[in-house]
C-alpha cells in the first residue's frame, strides 16, 4: 500500500489550499491527515471515517473540510483562512481494514508566508 501526497505549497495568509491523498490499494476504514510543523511534534489535523464520521483539530475548526471517497481510495483536505501556524508537513495517513495497519504517505509541505 502506498499513498501519494499533492498539493502543497506556499500560500499567504487569508488563502486557501487543497491537499489530495490516493492510495495504491486497499480498503480503509479510516483516512486522514496530520502535520509536523518544524520542532514540534506530528499532530492529528483531520480524519474521516468511511461511514463519514469526521474528526478536526480544535485549532482547524471552521477553517477545514475534510472530504473522502473511499472506493476511489482519495481523501482530500480542503484548508482555508490559513496562518502562518498552519505552516508545516501535512502527511495523510490510512487505516487498513483487514489487517488493521495504519499506513503513512510520504508528505507535503505548505508553507503559509506573506
Amino acid at each position: 500500500v502506498q499513498l501519494q501526497a499533492s498539493g502543497g505549497g506556499l500560500v499567504q495568509p487569508g488563502g486557501s489550499l487543497e491537499l489530495s491523498c490516493a492510495a495504491s490499494t486497499g480498503i480503509f476504514t479510516l483516512m486522514g491527515w496530520h502535520r509536523q510543523a518544524p520542532g514540534k511534534q506530528r499532530e492529528m489535523v483531520a480524519s474521516i471515517t468511511s461511514d463519514g464520521s469526521t474528526n478536526y483539530a480544535d485549532s482547524v475548526k471552521g477553517r477545514f473540510s475534510i472530504s473522502g471517497d473511499f472506493a476511489k481510495k482519495m481523501v482530500i483536505l480542503q484548508m482555508n483562512s490559513l496562518n502562518i501556524e498552519d505552516t508545516a508537513v501535512y502527511y495523510c495517513n490510512a487505516n487498513l481494514k483487514i489487517t488493521r495497519r495504519e499506513y503513512w504517505g510520504q508528505g507535503t509541505e505548505v508553507t503559509v508566508s506573506s
